[in-house]
């Protein structure tokens, strides 16, 4: 099963990252200014990621692949890595949508 770790970066916002269940970053969130806001990102993330809807599908200038999650009003909600291939973005999609309507969330200490 994936999870959500929630961490402090060091300019004091905060983020989180899913991560697949062979601990692998599927999907990244921007910088909160609170806890509670980031929180709340991760509840749209479980909220919005069996959507096929909500995922933007992009090129990158190099010919490589990623995507971002969105919420109803279109703001980016987390960003995955960079692809070499459309399949493997789409198994990266797949892997959210697996991963985190269930994924429990746990606290860096670093």
């Amino acid at each position: 099963m994936g999870r959500f770790v929630l961490r402090k970066r060091a300019d004091g916002e905060f983020q989180f990252v899913l991560l697949a269940a062979n601990g692998q970053v599927i999907l990244t969130s921007e910088g909160y200014t609170s806890k509670a806001a980031c929180l709340n990102g991760i509840e749209s993330v479980r909220k919005n990621a069996a959507l096929p809807e909500r995922y933007e599908r992009k090129n990158t200038s190099n010919g490589k692949y990623h995507f971002n999650l969105t919420s109803p009003n279109g703001q980016v909600i987390g960003s995955s890595q960079t692809y070499e291939s459309q399949s493997g973005m789409e198994n990266g999609i797949a892997s959210v949508r697996i991963n985190a309507p269930e994924a429990p969330i746990e606290e860096a200490t670093s």
